[in-house]
């Protein structure tokens, strides 16, 4: 895992348990709705912290395809990349 990918993990850690109350560990192959019991809402909430911290943007085409922690971790860092 690369240094933006690691950044970006522990701003997701971050935004769920400061915003989303979640307690509990946060790892790459944890699904987002399952796992992180994530609603639409907390979708919304996650997809717009990140969106701000990191500048980018995620459409809802990208968060349905989005499944795991891992997997919007590499999203973000790609769109962080460009």
């Amino acid at each position: 895992m690369g240094d933006r990918q690691v950044r970006v993990l522990a701003e997701i850690r971050r935004i769920a348990a400061e915003e989303l109350d979640f307690r509990g560990p946060i790892e790459p192959h944890h699904e987002l709705m399952k796992d992180l019991q994530l609603d639409s809402l907390g979708l919304t909430v996650m997809a717009v912290e990140l969106e701000n911290r990191f500048r980018v943007r995620l459409s809802e085409e990208d968060s349905a395809q989005v499944k795991t922690v891992g997997e919007l971790v590499k999203l973000v860092a790609e769109r962080a990349a460009q």
